[in-house]
């Protein structure tokens, strides 16, 4: 079975819904409509008596490079080209950022909330909102070789879904978050913030092994199991940080580096206001097991 989205690819298999995030030319940034297919998919496959567990991955060269920053780098400053009326929010306040933040944030909520088990299956690039994604699955298998973490932290605000510390605990929570620097496939995988890593030739045999085993399993049985796990995470506070990381979000939207962000954004473009917020970075790498000598260009020796 197949079903037709503009944004992502749906198809049932033996047991399996693989929902392909499908914006490879965008690396598949999270645009609203990706997002809203997304969440429309998960709970399709939810209801699906055929399915028993979801497959989560990305076309082309990225699981996900992040949030689609289009409509940040054509804002104008004076606010002439707001498209909101004076009836819808638009990005005037505090609580319409929080509001709009939250308003994305119930549709991600769907992997954590269905009651099947979802699988990500990261390879390439997995950043900022492709984190957001990717960190509310039930498993997580990267390649060895992916990139992982959230450079926006860096002059665009918090994380506005937080599940790190749930992974990984507080302090690499802190060191990833506190830089926005990345760390590799292998080395999530050995600090916990995702299940396994393995070579990126075999990442997909690996996912698809571990759903064969899955199919198996009667759903209800999968339902029970994901949810108790769930119920454990959300009574040491899951659930209820992922509403507020949104209003935390719109608080640190404020910070003066922010404004500069979409200020050069908007006047120079989206490539320069990259270039500003990383390039001071290096390579932008954490170094997960051993010391960070760095050249005299920020690069790990």
């Amino acid at each position: 079975m197949t079903s037709e989205f503009s944004t992502i690819r749906y198809e049932v298999e033996k047991g399996r819904a693989r929902i392909t995030l499908n914006r490879p030319e965008k690396l598949n940034a999270l645009s609203m409509e990706l997002q809203t297919e997304l969440n429309q998919a998960l709970w399709e496959a939810d209801n699906d008596v055929n399915v028993h567990v979801v497959i989560l991955r990305g076309a082309g060269r990225a699981f996900s490079a992040g949030y689609d920053l289009t409509p940040l780098a054509s804002r104008r400053g004076d606010g002439a080209d707001d498209s909101y009326t004076a009836v819808y929010r638009g990005g005037r306040t505090f609580d319409d950022d929080a509001w709009n933040l939250e308003r994305a944030q119930r549709l991600r909520m769907a992997i954590f909330d269905m009651h099947k088990p979802v699988i990500a299956q990261v390879h390439g690039y997995c950043l900022a909102g492709g984190t957001d994604v990717a960190l509310l699955c039930d498993l997580i298998i990267a390649a060895d070789d992916a990139t992982i973490g959230f450079p926006p932290a860096r002059a665009m605000g918090a994380l506005p879904n937080n599940m790190w510390m749930y992974h990984c605990g507080p302090q690499w929570s802190k060191r990833l978050m506190l830089t926005g620097d990345t760390i590799t496939g292998a080395e999530a995988a050995k600090i916990g913030l995702v299940l396994k890593s393995v070579p990126a030739d075999v990442l997909e045999r690996e996912v698809e092994s571990l759903a064969d085993r899955m199919a198996m399993i009667d759903t209800d049985l999968l339902s029970a199991n994901k949810r108790i796990v769930n119920l454990q995470l959300e009574l040491m506070g899951a659930r209820t940080i992922q509403r507020m990381a949104s209003e935390n979000d719109a608080r640190a939207h404020l910070a003066p580096s922010v404004k500069e962000f979409g200020r050069i954004a908007g006047e120079e473009g989206l490539k320069a206001a990259l270039h500003w917020r990383d390039a001071k970075f290096g390579d932008g790498r954490a170094r997960v097991e051993g010391p960070e000598v760095r050249d005299e260009r920020g690069y790990l020796v």
